[in-house]
């Protein structure tokens, strides 16, 4: 599991969620592999897409950036392919996922599985994993700007 989110903020959310992850996957005996956290570039990166609203075109950007360097580091350690959990998310919108996914394997040659988790009793699920495991359940999509609108 390859865990790279610059776009968390603050940095105690995102060593929240970090750390939350990290002890999920020893608890599944999943191995993670924590990349940079750079919120210097991310944030430089969507600045020109800072007034878009959420599901705009700054969450195309954002994807993409994220996906892209997942999808190098998968390609640089011999990965077949790489899935995300934004599929799963209650914030974002699965079809932009998928077309920022699509941008980024097209760059990088390694193929994106597509996941649908919001159907076929997934979200129920998640919802009885998240309670038996006392889970943080995040409140926004992590970054500074859906922040500032979800609080």
């Amino acid at each position: 599991m390859a865990f790279y989110n610059p776009n968390i903020h603050p940095a105690s959310e995102y060593k929240k969620r970090r750390d939350e992850q990290k002890q999920l996957c020893a608890t599944w005996n999943i191995p993670f592999t924590e990349l940079s956290y750079d919120p210097e570039n991310w944030l430089q990166t969507t600045l020109p897409y800072k007034d878009e609203p959420e599901r705009g075109a700054r969450c195309s950007v954002c994807f993409e950036l994220r996906l892209k360097k997942v999808m190098d580091y998968a390609k640089a350690n011999g990965f077949a392919a790489v899935a995300s959990v934004l599929g799963v998310s209650r914030w974002k919108n699965l079809a932009q996922v998928n077309a920022a996914a699509a941008r980024a394997s097209a760059k990088t040659g390694v193929p994106y599985l597509e996941i649908e988790g919001r159907k076929h009793g997934m979200q129920e699920a998640r919802l009885a994993l998240i309670k038996e495991l006392g889970l943080y359940n995040q409140d926004y999509c992590g970054c500074v700007y859906s922040m500032r609108t979800s609080r």
